[in-house]
């Protein structure tokens, strides 16, 4: 039967996995946690639509780790620049590096992992171009052409193609009854344990930008944000130095999606503000069925 008791992992094959079994058998995830209805269900809900930025704990930043991976000996010995990849429309013209809205805090994101990389310099980034449905984007992190992919929508599918996600930093405005878009920076998922200190860096400085929101941080006091030698001596201002350049999030956004002279209100940026305890549910793209 579906909801049968293995011993043994039944298919060694991913796409031979029907997820949805789990919820035949289990139920979705109100039912498994939630049996009252009336309880305050929290963070725990499904987001229509409201804010959903939120930096979960950095955790223990003090312990001192190895700058011995692969991806940073690349990145610092070999190229010393940071080789970022990012998506644009299949309709997008005119020059990626003066871009605003999406593309442009993208490519900003790109400048804050690289100042974050090299001791403040921003423009230390080698930023490369890709179309939004030119699937060369993803063979080109995964063959090392390029370090990072930013501005990806996050989809599902990739994740056992060897790829893995960051925290999302911008999220799209669609019902959470179809699947919500959610733009974040991509990495090699390698099984390499020295290269997952590097993906840990990078969603480090995306909820960095996040964190000095919700914490009251801006540019020209970037001091205060905290110190990281848990990614190596010479790493240990990351924060400081991305948010240097970047500002918070309130920023960031500002400065890409500015207005007539003001910026958006907050009820009309969607998901894009800080989340204040509310729901923080959605699913994303080929999720696994």
């Amino acid at each position: 039967t579906l909801c049968q008791n293995h011993t043994d992992f039944p298919s060694h094959e991913m796409h031979d996995l029907n997820f949805l079994n789990a919820v035949y058998c289990v139920g979705n995830y109100k039912e498994i946690f939630y049996s009252d209805t009336d309880i305050d269900r929290g963070m725990n809900k499904i987001n229509n639509g409201t804010g959903m930025l939120y930096a979960i704990p950095f955790g223990k930043l003090d312990t001192m780790n190895p700058e011995n991976s692969h991806t940073w000996a690349k990145i610092k010995g070999e190229d010393e620049w940071l080789k970022c990849g990012v998506v644009v429309s299949d309709n997008f013209k005119g020059d990626l590096t003066e871009s605003r809205q999406l593309v442009g805090m993208s490519v900003d994101y790109c400048r804050a992992l690289a100042a974050a990389i090299f001791i403040g310099d921003n423009e230390r980034a080698t930023i490369f171009e890709f179309r939004e449905t030119d699937n060369s984007s993803l063979a080109a992190l995964s063959n090392g052409t390029i370090d990072v992919l930013v501005g990806g929508r996050i989809n599902r599918k990739h994740d056992f193609d060897g790829f893995h996600f960051s925290t999302p930093y911008y999220y799209g405005n669609e019902s959470a009854i179809d699947d919500v878009n959610a733009y974040s920076i991509a990495t090699r998922a390698t099984r390499d344990q020295d290269d997952a200190l590097f993906r840990s860096f990078v969603n480090c400085i995306v909820l960095a930008i996040i964190y000095a929101q919700e914490n009251g941080i801006q540019r020209e006091t970037s001091i205060d944000m905290p110190l990281v030698p848990v990614f190596g001596t010479s790493l240990t201002w990351a924060l400081r130095d991305a948010i240097a350049y970047t500002g918070n999030y309130d920023e960031l956004y500002s400065k890409h999606f500015h207005r007539d002279g003001a910026n958006f209100a907050e009820e009309k940026r969607g998901r894009n503000t800080l989340n204040k305890g509310g729901p923080m549910m959605i699913s994303f793209p080929n999720s696994p069925q």
